[in-house]
């Protein structure tokens, strides 16, 4: 029996043709990969693998300095934003409460 005949026989024992045309497009794609795979030599999959492995490896080291850099920032902004602002020397009564430590009172006459 020929490729084609067997595929003929298969689709009209299926109840539903769509399901019999996904049901052997999977199985080709599960084959071509198969066919590929099957080109590349032990040494190649190996040394791959572990390409991968280091590579991920590597892209971790990143996130977690990122991550350690973005918290002590965070620690930073956090203590500067809950210090207690020095007095003046003559007093806060004559600043304004809009006034921060950072900003500059201006007189204009």
């Amino acid at each position: 029996m020929s490729d084609f005949e067997q595929t003929t026989e298969t689709v009209d024992n299926s109840s539903n043709p769509l399901d019999a045309f996904v049901r052997h497009q999977k199985k080709a794609f599960e084959e071509t990969g198969k066919a590929l795979d099957s080109l590349l030599p032990p040494a190649f999959k190996e040394h791959s693998t572990e390409a991968r492995r280091e590579f991920v490896k590597g892209v971790k080291v990143l996130v977690d300095a990122a991550i350690s850099e973005m918290e002590k920032a965070s620690r930073d902004f956090e203590k500067n934003f809950n210090r207690q602002r020095p007095a003046d020397e003559a007093g806060d009564a004559e600043r304004p409460s809009t006034t921060g430590a950072t900003k500059v009172k201006v007189q204009v006459e």
